[in-house]
């Protein structure tokens, strides 16, 4: 990943959203030919120079102050995951060494997701890897423990395999949010080789992966909605909370629940009785991968 170019494109992406009406700049009567705020008019509202920030969006200026960086979050009204895909950018570059060991997941985790055996949930790593799963996961998403281990991945599932997309309700939405996802951890680690050979994967063979990708959106779920087409109980309709991990920042528990009573829960208890094959299979616990 080329820093300057991936600097210059989201800041170019983040002032085109903000319109000088709605930033209370007065019209000056010049034709504009980009969409947005110009470099000179994002410097104004952050208080630089314009060769200043020209030099930002460059790639070419010393690391920014804190001062300058929340400047710039103001004037180009960053939320806060946006603000930190800025710092990892501008501040500190390639930082975070990219990741040489395997992630493993600790035996109480795995002993956790078989407690949560009334609903699907699993833990995912760095670039969406799927590092284990219960059997309602397996039954509603996809029986990632099936596959071979560099493919057990959420960005792979939504996007590659014919079943993600036929199984999840918004298709787009979710798909796009999770190239979101991706382009957040490329900002963070911009060293990681697997990453990097992921981008270039989805950039060869999803359509839908390229536009998504150059809108350098960024993203970090938290909480949420999920609707899902199971092909033996139908429709299935969740709310989800994902929960960063202690002992590694780099592991997310993600857990579906649904509405007491509801036709969701009708169908999980079916679909857990049904599926007896799974409740005496071994789960794969090698690790994903480098």
């Amino acid at each position: 990943m080329n820093r300057s170019s991936e600097i210059a494109d989201f800041l170019r992406t983040r002032r085109a959203r903000i319109s000088p009406e709605s930033a209370g700049l007065p019209a000056d009567g010049r034709t504009r030919r980009v969409p947005g705020l110009r470099r000179e008019e994002a410097a104004r509202l952050a208080g630089v120079s314009t060769e200043y920030y020209t030099r930002l969006e460059q790639g070419r200026a010393a690391r920014p102050s804190p001062e300058v960086v929340d400047a710039l979050v103001r004037a180009l009204r960053l939320d806060a995951t946006e603000r930190e895909h800025l710092i990892d950018l501008l501040v500190r570059p390639g930082a975070r060494r990219a990741p040489v060991n395997p992630q493993r997941v600790r035996q109480g985790l795995h002993l956790l997701l078989q407690t949560l055996d009334h609903v699907p949930a699993y833990v995912i790593g760095r670039r969406t890897d799927v590092l284990a799963s219960n059997r309602l996961a397996r039954a509603v998403l996809a029986d990632f423990d099936a596959l071979p281990v560099q493919r057990r991945n959420l960005a792979r599932y939504y996007l590659l395999d014919p079943q993600g997309r036929e199984r999840t309700g918004e298709w787009e939405q979710v798909a796009c949010e999770t190239v979101a996802m991706l382009r957040l951890e490329a900002g963070r680690c911009p060293g990681d080789r697997r990453l990097a050979d992921l981008i270039g994967e989805l950039t060869l063979k999803s359509p839908e992966f390229g536009p998504w990708w150059n809108d350098h959106r960024v993203l970090r779920h938290t909480h949420g909605t999920r609707h899902y087409r199971h092909p033996l109980v139908g429709d299935l309709h969740f709310t989800y909370e994902s929960l960063n991990l202690p002992g590694d920042e780099n592991q997310t528990l993600c857990v579906y629940m649904a509405e007491p009573g509801s036709p969701t829960a009708e169908s999980l208890r079916i679909l857990s009785s049904w599926d007896t094959n799974e409740a005496g299979r071994t789960p794969d616990h090698r690790p994903a991968g480098r």
